[in-house]
């Protein structure tokens, strides 16, 4: 069993930056891959990007690519999200993921078994 606790989401004007933080508890975090998700009143859940086991592979929605980063530390067993030149259009609520796998990053949130309560980030224009 894995557990997920994210922090770091607030208010920001657009433009402003952020950095999501994700904790897990999982003994072998360095086992699992990590994927954010957020979801806007309204709307289904949506991939954001994701991160391999090592942190050597990372994938991006069309909509963040070249603003957001996301990064982990195998040691902290900690994955984050940076962001940047936030839009209005990012206000959600962002969803950290994990499921047990060295493979690659993958975006169906179905394939991940293990998921945060979540933090709001608005963004205001």
């Amino acid at each position: 069993q894995v557990q997920l606790v994210e922090s770091g989401g607030g208010l920001v004007q657009a433009g402003g930056s952020l950095r999501l933080s994700c904790a897990a508890s999982a003994r072998t975090f360095s086992n699992y891959r990590m994927g954010w998700f957020r979801q806007a009143p309204g709307k289904e859940r949506e991939f954001v990007a994701g991160i391999n086991w090592s942190g050597g592979t990372t994938d991006y929605a069309d909509s963040v690519k070249g603003r957001f980063t996301i990064s982990r530390d195998n040691a902290k067993k900690a994955v984050y999200l940076q962001m940047n030149i936030l839009k209005p259009e990012d206000t959600a609520v962002y969803y950290c993921a994990a499921e047990l796998s060295i493979r690659f990053a993958v975006r169906r949130d179905q394939d991940y078994p293990y998921w945060g309560q979540g933090t709001q980030v608005t963004v205001s224009s």
